[in-house]
């Protein structure tokens, strides 16, 4: 169904599914509120300002506010970093960093310091502002750099030393700007840059760009002769495993479908995503891929087959599938090997 940009009453609807239990139902309003954009963007500052509203949601609208890219959702990430909620904080630092590139990085950038400093925090929201600063150049992060070394927590120090030594030199292109353009313009001629940038800024790329983004590369990977498409098939894995860290399931149809078309070893970064973000839908083609590598005068590479059943046993126990489930059921009567593997 398409949705009128008027419509008050669906974007209405759109916001009350961001409390579903549905995962898919949540991604789904998520995706479809983007595309409603800035008209949407009032109602989702609302959503993730109400303290009874489950986290959930409030998390999934800090999202939806970080893919449409609107200056009024600034002041709902600042809000968010402070929640007692981790996921909520987590998605506010997100959407706070999503603002470092624009008129607004110097507001963002004091907000996500002011949280890799603080030494009563969790350690876990301050890793994710260092995470998010890191990608600046050494020049702006110098000051913060130098603060952190003294900071009273081992795992801080040494976080600051990895991500300084890591930082961009002053003047270099922002690797964040750069998957943008990826994104929305054309994708560079040199895969291997493309995934430093993912490695470097792929956290901060909005959730539906960097989706974007896996679909560019795969049409260009299609496009490229044998010789050079591995290069990028492993840098669409990098996309892949940038979404997957970020909790969203919007990659896992490409994924479920390279491995049912593939008829050799894949990028391991591939199944890690699969691994991370993977469900029951998956398995019958993780179970034929691990069959197909063992049939007899094939070549039997053990690390794939290996991270195959990894794969599968971690999205069963993950997701609590048992063996009455009708994947399950079909797996063990075509391809039982891999529900014995350890």
């Amino acid at each position: 169904m398409v949705i009128k940009a008027s419509s008050g009453g669906q974007v209405e609807a759109l916001v009350s599914d961001l409390s579903a239990d549905s995962e898919v139902k949540r991604e789904t309003a998520i995706a479809r509120l983007t595309l409603v954009g800035a008209r949407a963007v009032d109602r989702l500052v609302a959503r993730a300002g109400e303290r009874n509203a489950p986290a959930t949601a409030r998390a999934a609208a800090l999202r939806t506010l970080e893919a449409i890219g609107d200056r009024r959702g600034l002041a709902a990430g600042i809000a968010a970093v402070d929640d007692a909620d981790r996921e909520v904080v987590h998605a506010g630092i997100s959407l706070v960093a999503s603002f470092l590139p624009g008129p607004q990085g110097a507001t963002a950038l004091d907000r996500l310091t002011a949280v890799a400093l603080d030494a009563s925090r969790d350690e876990r929201a301050r890793s994710a502002a260092v995470a998010a600063v890191s990608g600046l150049d050494k020049a702006t992060l110098k000051p913060l750099w130098l603060a952190l070394a003294g900071d009273p927590s081992a795992a801080m120090r040494a976080l600051a030393a990895s991500a300084g030594r890591r930082a961009a030199p002053s003047g270099a292109a922002d690797p964040l700007a750069l998957l943008h353009q990826a994104a929305e313009t054309a994708l560079p001629d040199d895969p291997a840059a493309l995934r430093r940038n993912l490695a470097a800024a792929g956290d901060r790329l909005p959730l539906p760009l960097l989706h974007r983004l896996i679909e560019r590369i795969r049409e260009r990977e299609a496009a490229e002769p044998p010789s050079a498409r591995a290069d990028w098939t492993v840098a669409r894995a990098g996309a892949h495993v940038a979404l997957a860290a970020r909790d969203s399931r919007l990659g896992v149809y490409d994924l479920r479908e390279s491995l049912e078309s593939a008829r050799a070893p894949l990028p391991v970064e591939l199944l890690t995503a699969l691994a991370l973000v993977g469900d029951a839908s998956c398995l019958e083609a993780i179970a034929s891929a691990y069959a197909r590598a063992g049939a007899p005068g094939r070549s039997r590479p053990d690390w794939w087959r290996q991270h195959l059943a990894d794969a599968f046993h971690t999205i069963v126990k993950r997701e609590r599938i048992t063996r009455r489930h009708a994947a399950m059921k079909k797996i063990e009567k075509r391809w039982p090997d891999i529900l014995n593997t350890p």
